[in-house]
Formats: structure tokens, C-alpha cells, sequence
């Protein structure tokens, strides 16, 4: 919100200089971003008349005038605008004036003397762009100080306003806030009534009471379009940042600024039998005022008459109802729509408007009837007209309600950690217009119609902090008791999870739990729930898999020159079921991504790209978290998304609870990968528990080796012929494991896995024979169960 000071000065008296003003609000929660100058510094700038006006003899677009600028003697001026003309009222740079970082001087244009400089708006930093010098108006008296005629000994304030300030919008809520904080006399109590001159009145119709429970219009006729807004108005708006356009553009802005009720002006001439305000038609289309065409969606409140479409409700017009140069009877809308109503709409549309960032957030509901009078009185004012009588659509029952709500100073106390005596706390809350009344312990208040964002007994309390000042509340360091927690050894934390993987080199990313849709259909099949307000396209499914936001990363860092990537994250996943609470189930996962080079390249050792064993490797150091590897089973792959042969599911105890391997190449290119990558996922309750340790003796008898290269068919898996070792030999085999695969055309379809089972007992020596027996049960379960024979 940007407003000037003197237009706060005229609600609330006070002797505050803009920056202490901009320390006070600050400091009650309305944050000052900047504060800047009206207008540039410049110096001995006076009002002029133009008494003659001709062109210059050498130039076909220069003008040699004549001044009266209340100097006592006409001054000739060469000026090269193009609105320059006689009769004109205009800023007059006189010589040793300042303007714009130059000084005037007495200089000769194109051989003509010229004793000064007429001013546009630009050059005296009062705008960004200009089409010519300022014209003002016929009654501006000449010879005075530009800067006293325009009053700028003012500063704009541009405050940062929160989401549930929307109160503040507007220069009676900022005035508001400023009297309570001063303790001054908030003017507030203006009265606008304009008297009926016609009885022509316009009905309305109201479908959607819950979007909009009230709706005022008003007719104003016999306006004129082509008057000018009074030199105050137009320098009000433009402190604020609005341009001057028109009178009824103005008076609507002007309006807008002041008590943060947007309002609407249509030409009635354009309208037809009635105003209806309903919920739009599928396929309905409307051009709005910028020129565009937009398709409505049913989601969209409009504003119709009996033909279709005329606006947007809340956020823009239409403009086959537009006002223009032509336009002579009005009529003025105010009107109460719900935020719920509004939010999201503007951006779905790709629209973007003061009213809608007002209406989206919450305008005063019992404000209407004041806006739309002074908007009836100051547009009567400036460019004439006849009103008639305010037609009022209103549902009580839709209006908001506000509850009275019970504050304790006992509670104020304990969460301020300071007490505040009763009369303080009762005049704070007298002055925010809450209706304290005492009851036992504290007062009972209900907000303000104005105030959407009050609603416990908290709210209260930092309603009463902020204005008492957090300055005035002394810094008191905590006092609290530690207590040891109560953590079962078995459970596996978050951060063990996370010191494993981050030992393994991966980085823990955060991403969000919407994702791309497009990103997202590469890793899962399951149907997303997708948002009906997302803040863009690519954020506007809820993801049901880690790996789419880490992928996203991933490439976002690889595309930045950083040749190794590995992530991981801890989050939840989101799927569609009914019998769930609010029909999502939210299962949470641990997901990794490993890209780019696993081996940097140096003079010991070349590049070296991921492959599925480094990635393996890793999910094996996380599982071994559990202490329990033996439940978990790696067996190949049918995931799309995953390289056949490069990928394996990961089984505890025979069910999936996960998958790792190399991403498909297809896969890979749809996401925009240039590099190998690997991923890995896992459902995070199959890591919750872990064993707890247990301790045996290490064996101080010697071990005994024994190596089996077994002939098998290509789909025997090599952990099978361990497991089988493990089986066959219980507490004896301490170890089995595969060290060497081969393969060869003089193998058919078969290959060799070498196999290598070290035996050792804890109790003694183990003798010759119990190897032989343990190696020959071996061979002989490998026969009948994998139809394997030793390679000779």
C-alpha cells in the first residue's frame, strides 16, 4: 500500500515526521518498505500565465513565448511541447532555478534568447513519463512557489502489508491504526448523503448469496465525462501510484484509496433490464476492458445483465460495459464479495487488479453504503449529474459473523511475560474499536466489522502487545526445565536415516508437496490429486512420489555446472483413497538421487559416471541402519521408469517396499537428463525398527575357505546360492558371498558364479570332515535346487 502523509494528517492530527511515523507502524506490525520525496528537490519553480505563443523562425517544432510568471516583467521563453499554448497555465523554471540536475541559465535556442524553462510533470520528478509541460488550472495564482501551490513538503510511504491486514488498504485503516497507536482523535465519523434528484432505479438480482451477500448500485445521470478531476484528486491518486484518467475512473480509485472498497462504474446506456449476480456458465466468454477474451470457468462469480456477462465480479469489467469517452449516465456498483469467492480467480485468468487484491483478502462488509456515497458526492461535484435512490440486495444470514471472544489478563500476562494494569488494556482495546466489556478476570470484545483476522484469544493478546509497544515489553531469557527423552532404542529416528545417507554423500533436499504433473507421470502411475488453485502449472499436483521434486533439483543444479548430485529427502506422498481421512492417504517415504560423475577426475584415477552397484551400495548402507539386512531381498525390477537389468525392487520379508536402480534412458530424456542417473525410493516404515544390538564372542579358531564355481542357467540369482550356503550350514558359516562371474559362448545360455563360504566356530576348531560333509551337502542342494554343477 503506498499513501502520502498529508493525507493521513487529515484524519488524524499529529506532529510526526514521515520517518517517525514510518518507526511507529513499523514497529505495530505494518512494515514501511520506503519512503521517497513527492518530488524532486528542485528550486524557484513558479506559476506562470502564457500570454503569447508563436513558433519558432528556425524550428518547426519549438515555440517562442511570452511569460507573466509575477516577476514584473514578461519573460521570453523558447519551449519545445507540444500542448504549449497561449491562455495556458504553467510551471516556470525562472533563471537560477534547479530543476531536474541542471541550473537555468539565460540561454539562446536556435538563435533566440530564452530566460527560463516551462516544466513538465517528468522534470520535476512528480512522473516517471510525460507528453508535456503541466498545465494548471486558470485560477492557479501566478508568482507562487510551485512547491507551496502543490503542497510537497509531503513523503509517499510504500508499507508492506500483510495477508491479514487487508483493513489497512486503504487510508481510513492506516489513519485508524496511527490514532490508536498515538492516542489521537480518529476523524472517522463522516456522514455522505446525497440527495435523490431522480427516481430511476436498476434491479438486481443476487443468485449467489454466499459469494456476494450484499449489493448496492446507484444511477447517476447526466454526467460529464469530459470535465476535469481537481488538481487535488489527481495529486492524491498520484501519490498513491494511480494515474489520472477520467472523473468516474477517478472518483473509483480515489474512493478505492481511501476506504479500500473497490468500486465499478458501468455505462447504463450499455446495460440491459437488470443486474444479476451469479456464478458463470460453462463455455461463457466475456472480453474484459484491456481488450483480451477470456473463457470463463464455472468457479468464476460475474456480474450480468440479461445478455450475459458484463465483468468480472471483484476483479475486472467488461468492456461491453465499459465507460468511455461518450458516456453520460452511470451506474456506480459497491458491493461485498467473499473472499472465498474472489481468491485465486484473478490468477487464474492471468489477471491482476487492485480491486481483486482487495476483495481476495476481505473489505469491510458494512462499508458499502458510505463508499458509494462519497463516490456519488464527489463525482456530482466534479463532473455534474442527477442520482437517484441506492438499490440494496443484501443476505443477512451470509453476511460474516463476529463471535465475542473472552480475553484473560492473567493469560495476557503469561504470554507477554509483562502485566499491563486493566486501564491500559481496556483503553488499548476501546481504541481498536473491539467493545471491551468487563467480565471476571479480562473483558469479553468482538472484532470490528474491518477486522477479519480476530478470532481467539491470542489474536487479542498481540492486538494489545503491538500497540503497548513491544519495545515497552523488557527481555526476560526464558527459564524452563529440560527432561531426558524417552526414545525407544529400537526406533529409528529421522536422523538416523539421514546421518547414514549423508555418510554415504548425499545432501538432504526439501522440496515441495506439489510437484509437476508432467515430471511427475515419469516415476508413478498412481492418479495425483491435483489443486484447483495452484500457484503455477507446475506446481498444481500433489506428489505422489519423492523422486519428481528431487529430479527437479537435480537437473535444476546438474544444468549450473555441477558435474556430481546426490540428494535425498524424508517427506510424504499423497494418494487418493476414500476410506482415508479426507480421502488422501499420506505415506511416508525416503527417496534419494545420485547423477553425474561418482569418481572425480584426478591423476590418480579417471571420471568415472554412477552405475547401479554405487546406488545399490548406498540403499544397502541405509537399510543396514535397521541392523537387520538379512530381512531384505534384492530381485529384478519391472518399474518403467527403471533400466531392465539395472534396477531391482527391494523386499523385506517377501513383500515390495521399494525400488532402486538406473533411470530408463527414455525416462531419462523426457526429464531432460544428459547424464546417468540413479534413484532409489523406500517406503520409510520398512526402516522404522531396528534390531537391537547383541553381542557374541569373536572366534579365536581359525577359519576355513571353500570355493564353488557352479555352472547355472542365466535366471538362477547369485543371492540365492549364498542364502542356500547360510541355510545348509547354520551357526558354522560365518560368511558366503559371490567373487566372480563368467560368461562365454562355450556356456550356452548358462554362465559361472563363483561362490566362496569361509566356516568358523566360536567353540573350536572345525574338522576336515564337517567341511567335506558341509561341502558336499552344498554341491548337492545346488544340483536339486538350481539344477547347478561345478565348472570343471
Amino acid at each position: 500500500m503506498i499513501f502520502n502523509k498529508q493525507w493521513i494528517d487529515e484524519w488524524v492530527e499529529n506532529d510526526l515526521s514521515a520517518e517517525q511515523l514510518a518507526d511507529k507502524i513499523t514497529m505495530a506490525g505494518l512494515e514501511v518498505d520506503s519512503i521517497s520525496d513527492v518530488a524532486d528537490n528542485f528550486s524557484h519553480v513558479v506559476i506562470g500565465k502564457v500570454l503569447e505563443c508563436v513558433e519558432h523562425p528556425d524550428s518547426d517544432h519549438m515555440h517562442v513565448t511570452k511569460i507573466d510568471a509575477g516577476t514584473g516583467e514578461n519573460l521570453q521563453i523558447v519551449c519545445g511541447a507540444p500542448n504549449c499554448r497561449e491562455g495556458l497555465t504553467v510551471c516556470v523554471a525562472l533563471i537560477g532555478a534547479h530543476v531536474n540536475g541542471i541550473d537555468i541559465k539565460k540561454a539562446k535556442l536556435r538563435g533566440v534568447e530564452s530566460y527560463g524553462m516551462l516544466c513538465s510533470y517528468k522534470e520535476l520528478g512528480m512522473s516517471d513519463e510525460s507528453n508535456g509541460i503541466i498545465e494548471l488550472p486558470d485560477d492557479a495564482p501566478i508568482g507562487m512557489d510551485i512547491r507551496e501551490y502543490f503542497e510537497l513538503n509531503d513523503k509517499i510511504i510504500d508499507v508492506d502489508l500483510t495477508s491479514n491486514r487487508p483493513d489497512c488498504l486503504g487510508i481510513v485503516g492506516i489513519a485508524r491504526e496511527v490514532s490508536v497507536l498515538l492516542g489521537r482523535e480518529f476523524k472517522a465519523n463522516k456522514v455522505f448523503s446525497v440527495e435523490n434528484k431522480i427516481d430511476d432505479v436498476f434491479p438486481v438480482e443476487v443468485v449467489d448469496k454466499k459469494a456476494c451477500p450484499r449489493y448496492l448500485c446507484r444511477i447517476i445521470k447526466g454526467v460529464n465525462q469530459k470535465a476535469k478531476s481537481p488538481l487535488w484528486m489527481v495529486e492524491r491518486l498520484r501519490r498513491c501510484g494511480i494515474r489520472a484518467v477520467s472523473p468516474i475512473v477517478d472518483v473509483t480509485n480515489y474512493v478505492m484509496l481511501e476506504y479500500s472498497q473497490p468500486l465499478h462504474s458501468f455505462d447504463l446506456n450499455k446495460l440491459n433490464d437488470k443486474i444479476v449476480v451469479r456464478q458463470a456458465a460453462q463455455g461463457e466468454k466475456l472480453t474484459v476492458l484491456s481488450g483480451e477474451e477470456i473463457s470463463l470457468k464455472p468457479n468464476t462469480l460475474v456480474i450480468a445483465d440479461s445478455k450475459g456477462a458484463v465483468g468480472l465480479a471483484g476483479i475486472f469489467g467488461g468492456l461491453n460495459s465499459g465507460i468511455d469517452d461518450n458516456t453520460t449516465d452511470v451506474l456506480l456498483e459497491s458491493a461485498f464479495f467473499h473472499p472465498d469467492a474472489i481468491k485465486g480467480r484473478a490468477r487464474q485468468y492471468g489477471l491482476d487488479t487492485d480491486a481483486s487484491h482487495r476483495f481476495e483478502r476481505g473489505v469491510d462488509h458494512d462499508n458499502q453504503r458510505r463508499a458509494i456515497e462519497r463516490a456519488t458526492e464527489l463525482l456530482i461535484e466534479i463532473a455534474g449529474g442527477s442520482a437517484g435512490p441506492v438499490t440494496e440486495a443484501v443476505s443477512e444470514d451470509d453476511l460474516p459473523k463476529h463471535e465475542r471472544i473472552n480475553v484473560r489478563l492473567a493469560k495476557i500476562a503469561k504470554v507477554l511475560g509483562k502485566e499491563i494494569d486493566d486501564d491500559t488494556v481496556y483503553t488499548i482495546l476501546h481504541n481498536l474499536e473491539l467493545d471491551p466489556q468487563k467480565i471476571d478476570g479480562g473483558y469479553s470484545v468482538v472484532s470490528p466489522s474491518f477486522r477479519f483476522d480476530i478470532e481467539i484469544e491470542e489474536d487479542i493478546i498481540e492486538e494489545v502487545a503491538r500497540i503497548y509497544g513491544y519495545d515497552n515489553i523488557p527481555n526476560v531469557t526464558p527459564v524452563s526445565e529440560l527432561y531426558m527423552v524417552h526414545e525407544k532404542e529400537e526406533v529409528v529416528a529421522d536422523r538416523d536415516i539421514r546421518q547414514a545417507l549423508t555418510d554415504s554423500g548425499y545432501n538432504e533436499a526439501i522440496t515441495y508437496s506439489f510437484t509437476d504433473p508432467k515430471v511427475l507421470k515419469e516415476f508413478s502411475s498412481i492418479k495425483p490429486l491435483m489443486l484447483t488453485t495452484p500457484i503455477s502449472p507446475e506446481l498444481s499436483a500433489m506428489r505422489t512420489s519423492l523422486l519428481a521434486g528431487l529430479s527437479i533439483v537435480a537437473k535444476y543444479n546438474l544444468n549450473r555446472q555441477q558435474k556430481k548430485v546426490r540428494l535425498f529427502e524424508q517427506g510424504l506422498i499423497y494418494i487418493i483413497d476414500q476410506n482415508a481421512e479426507n480421502g488422501v492417504r499420506q505415506e511416508p517415504m525416503v527417496a534419494g538421487i545420485s547423477a553425474g560423475d561418482i569418481e572425480e577426475e584426478g591423476w590418480h584415477a579417471k571420471s568415472r559416471a554412477v552405475d547401479f552397484f554405487d546406488i545399490k551400495g548406498d540403499v544397502e548402507a541405509l537399510l543396514g541402519v535397521t541392523a537387520n539386512s538379512d530381512v531384505f531381498t534384492f530381485v529384478r525390477s519391472n518399474e518403467p521408469m527403471l533400466h531392465p537389468g539395472q534396477s531391482a525392487d527391494i523386499l523385506k520379508n517377501g513383500q515390495k517396499v521399494g525400488y532402486v536402480g538406473m533411470l530408463h534412458p527414455t525416462t531419462a530424456k523426457a526429464l531432460g537428463f544428459k547424464q546417468k542417473v540413479g534413484v532409489f525410493e523406500i517406503a520409510r516404515s520398512a526402516v522404522s525398527v531396528r534390531n537391537i544390538p547383541s553381542y557374541n564372542p569373536i572366534s579365536k579358531f581359525p577359519s576355513v575357505r571353500r570355493d564353488f564355481a557352479f555352472v547355472v542357467d542365466k535366471n538362477v540369482n547369485a543371492y540365492d546360492l549364498t542364502a542356500l550356503a547360510y541355510e545348509l550350514g547354520g551357526k558354522i558359516v560365518s560368511d558366503a558371498f559371490v567373487f566372480d562371474v563368467f560368461e562365454d559362448e562355450s556356456l550356452g545360455d548358462k554362465r559361472s558364479v563363483a561362490i566362496a563360504i569361509i566356516a568358523q566356530d566360536v567353540d573350536r576348531t572345525l574338522e576336515e570332515s564337517e567341511i567335506e560333509a558341509l561341502a558336499t551337502k552344498f554341491v548337492e542342494a545346488a544340483k536339486e535346487k538350481f539344477n547347478a554343477t561345478l565348472r570343471s
